[in-house]
């Protein structure tokens, strides 16, 4: 696809969301489950990359979307949908994280059998949920859904330096963590 025909399209998907959103506060049923249908997947995924829990990720995702849905009166720019989802995603995960109770570590698992990017991948998983729940956040944001600055400062409701500064710590922490998993 040319870079000309991506931007097309693109621009396409945005104005077609746009129109979902507008239908959406009149509303039209059949534009709530275009928005719901376009976004359950990769909500739930971000979710999970914070949660460790598909479940309760996709509990979360559905509360989310279903709270999304309700308030979408309140939203001013009907482009920012995903944001406004978004946001609403990452306060009810983080609640959730706060209600539960500590997480104790990840069960070990028997590594046999398993090729060596499976277990690269458990051991970042485990690396991962060590992390403190706004750090973790902010890391899956930025670096799993590959959202900018602006759009993580957006969702998290905080300044771009606490995003930067979250960011550094996110990465140093896990990096730490990282080294000491073998000894």
């Amino acid at each position: 696809m040319s870079e000309r025909s991506l931007q097309t399209w693109e621009f396409d998907a945005i104005v077609r969301e746009t129109n979902w959103v507008h239908r959406a506060k009149i509303g039209d049923s059949q534009a709530v489950a275009c928005l719901i249908d376009k976004h359950r997947v990769s909500l739930t995924a971000m979710i999970a990359n914070i949660v460790r829990d598909g479940h309760e990720a996709e509990d979360i995702a559905q509360e989310a979307l279903l709270k999304a849905i309700r308030e979408i009166g309140r939203l001013r720019d009907d482009t920012a949908f995903k944001r406004f989802l978004y946001r609403i995603a990452v306060h009810a995960t983080m609640d959730r994280m706060r209600k539960k109770r500590p997480q104790v570590g990840l069960p070990e698992m028997e590594m046999t059998g398993l090729d060596a990017d499976i277990e690269s991948k458990l051991q970042i998983e485990r690396t991962l949920a060590k992390l403190p729940p706004d750090l973790r956040t902010t890391l899956v944001l930025r670096e799993v859904q590959q959202l900018d600055y602006d759009e993580i400062a957006d969702i998290l409701m905080i300044p771009v330096g606490t995003v930067r500064s979250r960011l550094h710590a996110a990465r140093e922490r896990f990096r730490q963590l990282w080294t000491e998993r073998g000894k």
